[in-house]
């Protein structure tokens, strides 16, 4: 039997949980700052991004010991304006995620496969026909990590946060 369950957030579950505590305590381990308005939005406001539309959600992996959050994973509906992407993705097929965190003392033991597991399931249920998703060559591992669970790199813009862009189609 597994340690951790993985539990879909509702509304009563952010306070609960400390779900945004738990995100920007990751974001500051990862990637060396906090909250930004332009980048975080989706956090302060977690139920109108991830509860309330129909085709989003978000999941968590709950530890059964300790009844903490020690892994995230958002999906939304194509919401972003990339320039290189305009015409490639629509809101109405494609799924982006989003968050996806584990606590550094749980990775590489199945927390994230887990939750992107669950993910794609939703997004197949949801109709969706593809699933987009950044990631950065600075957290280790996250692009190989990508590559293993079937996502093709679609651009690697060579930035200074060595954004990569992925996609999986739905089949």
């Amino acid at each position: 039997m597994s340690y951790f369950r993985i539990k879909k957030l509702e509304k009563e579950d952010i306070q609960l949980f400390k779900v945004r505590k738990f995100l920007f305590n990751i974001i500051e381990e990862e990637f060396g700052y906090g909250y930004i308005p332009e980048y975080h939005k989706d956090i302060k406001a977690l139920a109108d991004h991830y509860i309330y539309p129909m085709k989003n959600q978000f999941y968590m992996a709950i530890h059964n010991k300790t009844q903490k959050v020690i892994g995230t994973l958002g999906i939304r509906s194509y919401d972003k304006n990339f320039e290189i992407f305009d015409g490639v993705y629509q809101a109405e097929d494609t799924a982006s995620i989003w968050r996806v965190f584990v606590d550094n003392r749980y990775r590489r033991n199945g927390v994230a496969s887990s939750l992107v597991k669950t993910a794609e399931k939703f997004c197949e249920n949801a109709g969706y026909k593809q699933i987009y998703l950044h990631t950065h060559k600075t957290v280790q591992g996250s692009v190989d990590f990508w590559i293993s669970k079937g996502y093709k790199i679609t651009e690697d813009t060579n930035n200074e946060l060595g954004t990569v862009h992925m996609e999986k189609l739905i089949l």
